[in-house]
């Protein structure tokens, strides 16, 4: 059988535990209400703020409360002294140390200064220790025969001289009338007497000592606290409501703006906030519906000038295949016949069919465009190798690279890369890519490299020729943007290729991005999720890129698609590790 003590301090241990949790849970809670209202900030910043006012006035008027009953005891302590000292130098006159008996002397002087008193009864008076009462209070009369001088066997003293402090009676013995706060232990418990004290002016060296207990004092200032206490805390309570209230006046038309501007974001056009009243509150509601008016016109207007412009692209570009085909028929007719021609001829046969190529492209690219804006292209996604569809876009444009002279080399992760991808769209990328790089690459080998890790996929194209200066990464992007328009392309593509690779890389949920230098090159990075719904997490692959062999995070092969103006076969991989 387990300890009992063992199983209490597991029950202590997860009960510890379930509230470290409970409280790791509420302040988290506490921290995003705090970060989202901006009621809840007013309200304790203003409590905050009144509780240090609060306690500041309340400690202000405690002391204030605390001097004024002091000042008002010893002023008034003062002059009961200065009777009592009257009085007891009366009685004490002519005393002689030698022929009196000191004792009894001060104790008839003392009975003389507690008869002075109206209200004292005879009984007190016979008490030689009880407190008497006078215009100050209660008090205890103490005549004592003391000096620094003077043995404690041979002084002689009536009422409780004990009580009084060495640093009083130091005052006392100089010739002063002083005063203190002091507090006694005694049988009933601890006591805080205000002490006064004066010598006597007689033959002999003697004192006057007045303890008032400050009994009634205390209770005064234990009531003024707790009422000042009490008040505090209704005014803060006060305080807290009022400010909610302010606070929910102004902050309640904030939220309706918010959600009406977020529902008017979210594609309601018509949302529109209620006016009520001529403050400045619907002075902002009446501004806001103006703005979104104005705003819902405008992309009312863009809506309507989009469509005109993708439906006018469209309908260009279909009515332009009926001719272009008939055209092409005849070019297809010429350039059959071209052996039979000119020399000139015959090369403006050949020139006449690569421009019908190019424009047929640019054609379909339009198409491609117009129904990428329009919203209505599909993804077609399935589980697909894309290690294979990158080796089938290096193989269709192997025949241009071999007119450039630029090798592709394509380093890809061993086995299988599957995601779920249209494998069309990934392939025109791919393509447009490797296409533009060859273009661009004065000759020099494309590099395309493909990492994965678990939930996303990349795949970069590299090449070492003129690179991009500081500024044109964004604009590559751009329909019919061009570097160099002076320069010579090698694939006669259309200025869409890029701008339709980008809304491919989307539609998959991913990105395209571009990195160049001027002389250095230019790499273009692909990064998709491998798995369609997921989002997008860190790109296996740098960019910029590392051009040494450090930036290789797994193992990979190596193909190299070698250029050649006839159809030929892939090599087989080759797996270097």
């Amino acid at each position: 059988m387990s300890n009992p003590l063992t199983r209490a301090g597991r029950a202590v241990v997860r009960l510890v535990a379930h509230g470290a949790v409970l409280t790791k849970q509420y302040t988290v809670r506490f921290s995003e209400l705090w970060r989202r209202s901006l009621q809840l900030r007013v309200v304790v910043s203003t409590l905050a703020l009144s509780s240090a006012v609060v306690f500041v006035l309340g400690m202000v008027l405690q002391n204030q409360i605390t001097e004024r009953l002091l000042d008002t005891k010893k002023q008034a302590a003062l002059s009961e002294l200065r009777v009592a000292t009257n009085i007891a130098e009366r009685e004490l006159a002519g005393i002689n140390p030698i022929t009196d008996l000191v004792r009894q002397r001060l104790a008839s002087a003392r009975n003389g200064i507690t008869s002075s008193s109206p209200s004292v009864s005879a009984a007190d008076q016979e008490t030689t220790s009880a407190a008497f009462d006078s215009a100050a209070g209660a008090f205890e009369p103490v005549l004592v025969q003391d000096s620094p001088d003077i043995t404690a066997e041979k002084r002689a003293s009536a009422g409780p001289y004990a009580d009084v402090p060495m640093s009083l009676r130091h005052f006392i013995w100089n010739g002063q009338t002083a005063s203190q706060i002091y507090t006694v232990d005694r049988d009933n418990g601890r006591t805080t007497f205000l002490m006064v004290g004066a010598p006597l002016n007689v033959a002999q060296p003697m004192q006057i000592y007045l303890l008032f207990p400050l009994t009634a004092e205390q209770r005064t200032i234990s009531v003024v606290q707790s009422t000042l206490i009490a008040g505090g805390l209704v005014l803060l309570l006060l305080l807290a409501g009022i400010t909610n209230l302010v606070t929910r006046q102004v902050v309640r038309p904030v939220r309706r703006a918010a959600q009406a501007a977020e529902r008017f974001a979210q594609g309601e056009l018509d949302e529109r906030m209620v006016v009520a009243g001529e403050d400045d509150v619907a002075r902002l509601a009446q501004s806001y519906n103006q703005m979104a008016e104005s705003i819902e016109q405008q992309i009312r207007q863009l809506e309507e000038f989009g469509q005109l412009q993708r439906r006018f692209t469209s309908d260009v570009s279909h009515e332009l295949r009926t001719p272009l085909t008939t055209v092409r028929m005849a070019a297809d007719v010429l350039h059959a016949s071209r052996a039979q021609f000119p020399a000139g001829l015959a090369r403006s046969t050949e020139l006449l069919v690569d421009e019908l190529d190019r424009f047929e492209s640019l054609l379909g690219d339009l198409l491609e465009i117009s129904r990428l804006d329009a919203g209505v292209e599909e993804l077609l996604a399935d589980l697909t190798d894309v290690g294979a569809i990158a080796l089938r876009a290096a193989q269709s444009v192997r025949v241009i690279a071999g007119n450039a002279g630029s090798p592709i080399v394509l380093e890809l992760p061993p086995g299988e890369t599957t995601a779920e991808v249209d494998a069309r769209r990934v392939e025109r990328i791919l393509r447009n890519l490797l296409a533009n790089a060859i273009d661009h690459g004065e000759g020099r080998p494309v590099r395309l490299r493909m990492a994965r890790d678990d939930d996303t996929l990349a795949v970069t194209v590299r090449d070492e020729g003129v690179g991009l200066r500081v500024g044109e990464a964004d604009l590559v992007f751009n329909r019919f943007w061009r570097a160099d328009p002076s320069r010579n392309r090698h694939t006669g593509g259309t200025g869409l290729g890029l701008a339709i690779s980008l809304e491919d890389a989307r539609l998959h949920g991913g990105t395209l991005e571009a990195w160049g230098e001027p002389g250095t090159g230019a790499c273009f990075r692909l990064t998709l999720p491998r798995r369609q719904g997921t989002p997008l997490g860190p790109s296996p692959l740098p960019l910029p890129p590392q051009d040494d062999a450090g930036d290789r995070v797994t193992d990979f092969e190596l193909v190299t698609v070698e250029g050649t103006s006839e159809a030929a076969d892939l090599p087989e991989h080759e797996e270097v590790g």
